[in-house]
């Protein structure tokens, strides 16, 4: 399309898509936002990293064009909207892009700049590795052993933004409605007449397709498991629908692949005694069988049966090579990332549960500041990489904080380019910076020893750990 506001620039060309895979030219098109506050900072540390890792890895073969588009504060100074149509026009055009931290506007109107540009390109998955770096100040004793990537749900849940608030006609006239067509639901609000209401949509189609994603990145990169992390024991019909929906379509769609953590238990059952019978087996797997109601163990034995029908292609031992598929409940996940987080792998979950997990595990690696994140439509190929982190005005244009959350997501982009090479480059200059404890101030007063680097000085440190 042609832009008023937006230059393309002459000497590059378009990511495209074809049959579900990626098309990149040599020279593509990128759209960024810079981000507000600290963004400029970051935007410029960061782009040069890039453009270095880039250079290095291919020799001038490569070469990234980049477009500026608007969003967040300058967008509204310069255009009077905090997101322009045009910017939303030039990441469908484009495909892939990155973009600093955005303000959320104070008042009515959008919730989140953030949100909206995932509703509006169905950015679904919201991808964030999480992994540490030798030499990170950390919170936890092990942080070597994080070494996890979230895939959460980003465009269902509490985050569609049904809500009613009290007091409001709306309010009024959605009680009115819940209480004449379900009474027995109603009671259980404890004060009905005080209480907002939001409501929770958890789909087939939504899950479907955030477990696909997750599983088929795991299966491409050699990860040991998928965990759904779910709170399916209180809310049964959303989040318990969700570890059913996933269960179901790992079976179908990657049934050769993966092995779920049950069967894995039956099958292993088997090995150990050739002769077991089901029903042995059925105890075996779940301790309460003997209490369960008739029809409840005639379901436990046909798990059984169904696993022990994969004998062929998972028995004797074939399931230890499979893509382990399992459950978790969210608090227990809470718990276990931190003293058992070699359990963890990939974690694939709704949209509340991974905004809570991707921020907590952050912590364990160094805080946010370096966490990168990723939104992607694996369908459409479109995806908007971003800092995780929020915009820190009171640091802006000092050339002070740490740009390692978009250095990281810009990463991230090379990789889902297939520009594996520089994405290495990254990470090495990255690991060297910092195990050389050349750092910016949030890692430096942590750290003994430390040298205290600038911003942009932080950028050229990765740079020259490249090589």
């Amino acid at each position: 399309m042609a832009y008023s506001n937006v230059t393309v620039p002459a000497g590059g060309a378009k990511i495209t898509i074809k049959d579900g895979v990626l098309q990149v030219p040599d020279n593509p098109i990128i759209p960024f936002v810079e981000g507000d506050g600290t963004g400029r900072d970051i935007w410029r540390a960061s782009s040069r990293v890039f453009e270095a890792a880039v250079e290095k890895a291919y020799g001038g073969a490569r070469k990234i064009h980049w477009m500026e588009v608007y969003a967040g504060e300058k967008a509204f100074k310069k255009f009077n909207s905090w997101l322009p149509e045009e910017t939303v026009e030039a990441f469908t055009e484009f495909l892939v892009g990155i973009k600093g931290p955005l303000t959320t506007p104070i008042g009515g109107g959008i919730r989140s700049l953030n949100v909206a540009l995932r509703k509006r390109l169905d950015l679904y998955v919201c991808q964030r590795p999480v992994r540490y770096y030798k030499g990170v100040p950390s919170p936890v004793k092990n942080p070597e052993d994080v070494d996890m990537v979230i895939f959460r749900e980003n465009t269902e849940d509490i985050y569609a933004g049904i809500e009613f608030a009290n007091g409001t006609e709306d309010n009024i006239k959605f009680k009115k409605l819940f209480k004449e067509n379900f009474p027995e639901e109603y009671k259980k609000m404890r004060f009905p007449e005080s209480s907002g209401i939001g409501l929770k949509p958890v789909s087939v189609e939504g899950t479907e397709r955030l477990v696909s994603a997750a599983i088929r990145w795991a299966l491409d990169n050699g990860r040991r498991s998928v965990n759904f992390v779910h709170k399916g024991n209180i809310m049964k019909f959303t989040e318990g629908a969700f570890k059913d929906w996933g269960y179901a379509t790992a079976k179908r769609d990657f049934r050769a692949d993966i092995v779920t953590e049950r069967e894995s238990w039956i099958l292993g059952n088997k090995e150990h005694n050739p002769d077991l019978p089901v029903e042995d087996n059925a105890r075996m797997i779940d301790p309460g069988y003997g209490m369960m109601s008739p029809d409840k163990q005639a379901e436990i034995r046909a798990e059984v049966e169904a696993a022990l029908a994969l004998w062929e292609t998972h028995g004797g031992g074939k399931w230890k090579s499979k893509l382990l598929v399992k459950d978790s409940i969210a608090d227990v996940s809470l718990q276990f990332v931190l003293i058992r987080p070699k359990d963890y792998d990939i974690i694939a979950t709704m949209n509340l549960n991974g905004d809570y997990i991707s921020d907590a595990l952050a912590a364990q690696i160094g805080g946010i500041g370096i966490a990168p994140g990723a939104n992607i439509n694996y369908q459409t190929g479109h995806a908007i990489f971003e800092a995780t982190h929020g915009t820190a005005p009171k640091y802006a244009d000092l050339d002070k904080v740490n740009p390692g959350s978009v250095i990281l997501s810009g990463e991230m982009m090379l990789r889902y380019l297939g520009w594996t090479e520089a994405a290495g480059l990254i990470v090495k200059g990255m690991e060297g910076a910092i195990a050389a404890r050349t750092v910016t101030y949030d890692f430096e007063r942590l750290m003994e020893g430390a040298t205290l680097l600038k911003c942009s000085e932080f950028g050229e440190a990765i740079i020259k750990h490249m090589d």
